[in-house]
């Protein structure tokens, strides 16, 4: 099975080259899930106004369309996917990422729906690490540790917008300056994050960074999927597949250990397609640290080339998603501390409602010297790729 999954997931990079939701404003995106892929608009990127932060800056929604009829709508506020619309087995569009209809339901809070996250994604062991000699204190935000960057992360930012030339689709490029000494971090970091909706149905995101200074960064995408569509249930029937022999521990503050353990005869064994909700009761000490998974794989292959990392299937739907990265490890998240809370189009998320493959290098890195570095050298660049690509089968 195994084998199999690799040879799928390799030949699609091949072929690529916490507060209250909804609102209103809803109508229009009811509307275009009951299309068929075939009748959606023309491919393009299409920009409109998405409100104001409370400091007043203007913030844009941008509405992606490939050949396929396929949808990405993001927003320039934190990075977000807003909605991601793909086609089940009978081509019938719906939206499978969990979010906010409106800016201002964002604004009020919410737990990283499909945002940038930054500096660093996931976490950092009592908020602090050691450069070069010198320690830096990071804003705590998660218990004793920080958490996808602080108080005031990538997540929160008004990014700077623009279309940008693709080799096949349509892509959208971010870009963000981030201050040395923000949020306790070293250097002033330039970043570049491109979205590309390509035409086989998939979306690209392009990390790129620089830096003035030593430090340290670990940039990802927090989008909560469910391919039966947002709002429908929990995912725990969702049949999961991931490329990793082992996993990082952690302690009950959900730091790891260090240790790089095998996931054979554990409840952290994917490496055939498993139901999420198969074990996910089961009596152990890492699930009860986690309230469920959430917890980093230690992906196969070598980091810095883009390969097979995730298989999902949907079994009502058909959908398929497929996950291709540069980076070492992914955190696999199931909504564990989702609570009852209004989404999208009048929906309700509940606890598991979404999961997310956060592609990334390990949580607490730069604590952990066996762990790939996440050190970012003065005039150094930052290069990562992960690509989420859907399909479906009959």
């Amino acid at each position: 099975m195994k084998g199999n999954f690799i040879t799928s997931l390799a030949l699609g990079a091949l072929l690529l080259g916490l507060g209250a939701c909804g609102g209103k404003g809803t109508a229009e995106l009811s509307n275009a899930e009951s299309k068929p892929a075939a009748e959606a608009a023309k491919a393009g990127i299409k920009k409109d106004a998405f409100g104001k932060t409370g400091d007043g800056e203007a913030v844009d929604i941008y509405t992606l369309t490939n050949a396929n009829g396929m949808e990405a709508r993001i927003t320039n506020y934190g990075g977000i996917v807003v909605s991601l619309k793909t086609p089940d087995r009978n081509g019938k569009l719906d939206d499978v990422v969990l979010g906010c209809d409106t800016l201002d339901e964002y604004l009020k809070g919410h737990p990283f729906f499909g945002a940038i996250a930054g500096r660093y994604g996931n976490r950092i062991g009592k908020a602090k690490f050691k450069l070069n000699g010198a320690e830096y204190k990071l804003a705590v935000n998660n218990g004793e540790n920080s958490l996808h960057g602080g108080r005031k992360g990538f997540d929160k930012y008004v990014w700077q917008a623009r279309e940008v030339p693709a080799k096949e689709g349509v892509a959208l490029e971010l870009k963000h300056s981030s201050p040395d000494g923000d949020e306790g971090y070293p250097g002033k970091l330039e970043v570049t994050v491109v979205y590309t909706l390509t035409n086989d149905n998939a979306l690209r995101i392009d990390y790129d960074a620089t830096t003035d200074k030593d430090t340290v960064v670990n940039l990802t995408n927090h989008s909560y999927f469910n391919l039966a569509g947002q709002g429908s249930g929990d995912i725990l029937n969702h049949q999961v597949q991931i490329n990793a022999d082992r996993f990082t521990p952690v302690d009950a503050g959900m730091i790891p250990t260090g240790d790089l353990r095998s996931v054979k005869g554990t409840p952290f064994d994917f490496t055939t397609p498993t139901a999420i909700g198969a074990r996910v009761e089961a009596d152990d000490e890492q699930l009860k640290f986690g309230k469920g998974y959430d917890h980093n794989f230690v992906l196969n292959g070598e980091a810095g080339t883009l390969r097979p990392a995730v298989k999902v299937t949907e079994p009502t739907t058909g959908r398929v998603m497929e996950v291709l990265t540069t980076e070492p490890g992914v955190q696999f998240y199931i909504g564990n501390y989702l609570a009852e809370r209004p989404g999208k189009n009048g929906k309700t998320y509940n606890r598991r409602y979404g999961f997310c493959f956060e592609t990334q290098h390990f949580p607490d890195s730069p604590n952990k010297p066996n762990f790939p570095s996440t050190v970012l050298k003065k005039d150094g660049r930052y290069q990562t790729t992960t690509v989420y690509k859907f399909s479906a089968q009959k």
